[in-house]
C-alpha cells in the first residue's frame, strides 16, 4: 500500500494504476506499507531510487543499513512491533531521505506510524518539511520505546511485591509459571527496546553527519535533544535489563526454595511410613505366628496366653520406637 502526503497537506492512498500519472514532485512523504512487487517497481521508476528488499532491510551490518546513493540517504532502523502483545517482535523500517522528500518503507505496522498519522491530521502545519516529518517520526518512535520501558518498570515493581514478600506464601498459592512468563516477556521487551535504541542512535548520528554535507540543509535544533533522549533511554534500558535478570534469579530462587520445602515434606512422610513399617513389623510377625492353624500350639490352652501375646506385641513395637527416638531418627 502506498500513502502519500503532498506539500499542500493532502494525504491520500495512491493505487498502482494511478501512480504513473501522479505528480510526485508535489509529494512530501511517501509511505510504503508492505508494498507489492508492482508498487515497488513503480516507485523505483517514478523516483529514480532503488528500494531495499525485506531481506536487505533486515541485514545487521551498518554498511547495509546506513548508506548514500545519488545524494539520497538510506537509513534502516529496528522498530518495536506489538510490544504490548504476547507475540512481540521487531521490524526493520527504512527511511529514505532526500531534500524536501521522505520515503518510508516498512513491512509491518509499528504503532508510532499510526499515532504519528493521527498527530499529523491534528497539526499538519507543524510538519511543513520532510526533515520535520522525519524528526516527528523519530520522536514518536522514541516516545513509544519510553512508554514500553515505563510499562516494564511498573510491571516489575508489581512483581516485586510477590517475589519479595516478607512472609513466605503457603506452598502452591503462588503461580510461579505465570511470574516467570511475565518476567520473560518484560525481558524480551527490554531486549527489543535496547536493540531499537542502538539502531536509532546509529541512524541519528548518520543523519546529523550527512544531512548538511549531502543535502545542504540546516539541522533542526530538536535533533540534538532527540539524540540525548535516545542516549538516556539506552542507559535506562540497560538498568531495567539488569533488574529483569535480578528478578528472574530471585524468582528461580523462590521456585527452588519451594521445591526444596516440598521435597523435605515428602521425605518426612516417607520417613514416617518407613518407621511405622519397622515398628509394626515385630507385632505383625507375632500375630502371624499365633494366627497359624497348627493343632499343637502350647499357648492356646494357657490361661495367660492372650495377655502374654498382647504384651509381647506391645513390647516388640515399643522397643524399636525407643531405639529410633534415641538415635534421633524421628
Amino acid at each position: 500500500m502506498i500513502t502519500v502526503l503532498s506539500k499542500s497537506g493532502n494525504r491520500v492512498e495512491v493505487q498502482t494504476l494511478e501512480a504513473k500519472t501522479y505528480d510526485w514532485s508535489d509529494v512530501l512523504w511517501i509511505d510504503l506499507h508492505d508494498p507489492t512487487p508492482d508498487e515497488t517497481k513503480m516507485i523505483e521508476s517514478a523516483l529514480g531510487v532503488e528500494l531495499p528488499t525485506r531481506k536487505e532491510a533486515q541485514e545487521i551490518e551498518v554498511s547495509s543499513r546506513l548508506y548514500t546513493e545519488n545524494r539520497t540517504l538510506f537509513m534502516t532502523a529496528t522498530i518495536m512491533v506489538r510490544a504490548d502483545k504476547p507475540d512481540l517482535t521487531t521490524a526493520a523500517v527504512t527511511f529514505i531521505y532526500r531534500k524536501q522528500q521522505l520515503i518510508t518503507l516498512r513491512f509491518d505496522s509499528p504503532m508510532p506510524f499510526r499515532t504519528f498519522a493521527q498527530r499529523l491530521e491534528r497539526s499538519r502545519d507543524a510538519y511543513p518539511t520532510a526533515q520535520k516529518l522525519l524528526l516527528g517520526l523519530f520522536d514518536e518512535i522514541v516516545d513509544r520505546i519510553a512508554d514500553i520501558l515505563e510499562f516494564v518498570a511498573t510491571d516489575l515493581n508489581d512483581l516485586s511485591a510477590t517475589i519479595f514478600m516478607e512472609e513466605p506464601a503457603e506452598i502452591g498459592t503462588v503461580n510461579y509459571t505465570s511470574l516467570l512468563s511475565r518476567i520473560g516477556r518484560n525481558g524480551a521487551r527490554t531486549a527489543n527496546a535496547r536493540e531499537s535504541l542502538v539502531s536509532l542512535q546509529r541512524l541519528h548520528g548518520f543523519f546529523i553527519e550527512m544531512c548538511s554535507s549531502q543535502q545542504g540543509e540546516e539541522l533542526e535544533e530538536s535533533w540534538r535533544i532527540a539524540g540525548k533522549d535516545v542516549a538516556a533511554l539506552a542507559d535506562h534500558a540497560t538498568f531495567i535489563s539488569g533488574k529483569v535478570s535480578f528478578f528472574l534469579d530471585a524468582t528461580l530462587g523462590r521456585v527452588n526454595s519451594e521445591q526444596n520445602t516440598i521435597n523435605s515434606q515428602q521425605n518426612k512422610i516417607i520417613k514416617l511410613f518407613s518407621v511405622l513399617a519397622v515398628v509394626l513389623l515385630p507385632p505383625t510377625l507375632i500375630a502371624s505366628i499365633y494366627g497359624m492353624n497348627f493343632q499343637v500350639i502350647p499357648e492356646l490352652k494357657w490361661k495367660f496366653g492372650y495377655p502374654f501375646s498382647l504384651a509381647l506385641m506391645v513390647v516388640s513395637a515399643v522397643v524399636p520406637y525407643l531405639i529410633f527416638r534415641y538415635k534421633r531418627w524421628l
